[in-house]
């Protein structure tokens, strides 16, 4: 029992450990700066990301892990096909 419970909560803090926000993951620009402690990724333009830090101690920056292919894949799950 011990040994399961071990296990367990190792997989908990490995998968903790590299786990990203989710929303982290969905922009493709961040802004960094003073304000923003670790940095804050809902940006979809730079444009939109410089007009925030505008005025600001902070800086715009790619988001490191914004996936654009797979934002462009299709999710085939939803796709459905005739079956003859």
């Amino acid at each position: 029992m011990r040994r399961a419970w071990l296990a367990l909560m190792v997989s908990i803090a490995v998968s903790a450990a590299v786990a990203t926000p989710a929303s982290a993951r969905d922009f493709p620009y961040c802004i960094k700066g003073c304000d923003f402690g670790a940095g804050d990724c809902s940006f979809v333009s730079l444009a939109q990301c410089q007009a925030t830090a505008s005025g600001r101690d902070a800086y715009c920056a790619a988001n490191p892990y914004f996936n654009a292919k797979a934002e462009m894949q299709t999710d085939r799950s939803r796709q459905h096909g005739r079956r003859f």
